[in-house]
């Protein structure tokens, strides 16, 4: 008897995700953006928004929650009812390096969370104000290691994939600048273009504006290919660092209780929003890399930076309680 009330309600659970999944969605999905509007994730978190409503009839209503790193966003998503009308948007800080960074974190991003799919991703780069003395990465290291901490290098936070892109840098390169983390990307670009730092770190749809227009010179990238964007800018491997590699990336996830049914759905219509011409041409614009693929992409490609982040955050003795 136990045996068979056990299996009757086995067979009606999965009958339930079933039917779940057949008419899902049935009102909008909430997208939680963890980042403040303006930023490179909000930029391309809007524009799938977007795509997605167009090419699926879906309404996805997008939900800035920033603080702490991204974390109390993806702790949003984390914690939400696991039935597919929330999702979020998380990229390498709040995935990868945070859970090494942070003492405490509220979520674990291999066990709370489950992978959507991969949007995007961006390479790094390093830029000096206009006027700088500095026109080239080979250049600017031989300075590092003349006068050791003499060079400030500002990011937008302590463990930002900026700050230890810069953090990798130095210990491949054996060099070493004096870090000023700044509270948000806006601060530390204004304090760049005015002179006030040296350099800075940042991806690249963050700062492309600012290259066209001459208000920032760009030294390398740090993708292993140059940005299509800015061909003209070397990559740090071929600045005499070959194999170099240190991008930001960009992935929907969903709470980890959501049936693997309307993780299948989300991911078949966000790749096929990110086939559309439109949006690769407006992420190409801001010099992203459209990506997508299979939900085990993610993963494999989650664990590999979660790994490799790991790595450079113990050895920078970077910190955030």
């Amino acid at each position: 008897m136990k045996k068979t009330i056990l299996s009757l309600g086995l067979l009606l659970s999965i009958a339930l995700q079933t039917a779940s999944a057949q008419s899902y969605p049935s009102k909008p999905i909430r997208l939680v953006i963890p980042f403040p509007p303006g930023g490179g994730t909000d930029l391309i978190s809007r524009e799938l928004g977007v795509a997605m409503s167009k090419t699926s009839g879906w309404s996805l209503i997008a939900d800035n929650k920033p603080g702490a790193g991204g974390n109390l966003g993806i702790d949003a998503v984390a914690k939400a009812t696991p039935d597919g009308y929330t999702i979020g948007m998380g990229q390498t800080s709040n995935l990868a390096i945070n859970p090494t960074l942070y003492s405490k974190l509220p979520y674990n991003p291999l066990k709370d969370l489950k992978p959507v799919v991969l949007v995007a991703s961006s390479s790094v780069v390093l830029v000096v104000p206009a006027n700088s003395k500095y026109t080239s990465l080979t250049q600017l290291i031989a300075d590092a290691k003349a006068r050791p901490g003499a060079i400030n290098s500002a990011s937008p936070g302590n463990g930002t994939v900026a700050h230890l892109a810069s953090e990798l840098m130095q210990q491949v390169g054996g060099f070493k600048l004096q870090h000023i983390p700044y509270k948000g990307f806006n601060l530390a670009l204004n304090d760049l273009i005015g002179g006030q730092v040296d350099m800075f770190m940042s991806s690249v749809p963050t700062v492309l504006g600012h290259i066209r227009t001459g208000k920032l010179r760009a030294l390398a990238v740090t993708s292993l290919q140059r940005a299509s964007e800015l061909p003209d800018v070397p990559t740090v491997a071929e600045s005499g660092y070959p194999n170099f590699e240190a991008i930001t990336w960009f992935g929907l996830v969903a709470p980890a209780g959501t049936s693997d049914e309307i993780i299948q759905l989300l991911n078949k219509q966000a790749n096929a929003a990110m086939s559309s011409s439109a949006f690769t041409a407006k992420l190409k614009s801001e010099g992203a890399v459209v990506l997508g693929g299979s939900t085990q992409v993610m993963a494999d490609f989650l664990k590999r930076d979660y790994d490799m982040w790991a790595k450079v955050v113990k050895e920078s003795g970077a910190r955030v309680d």
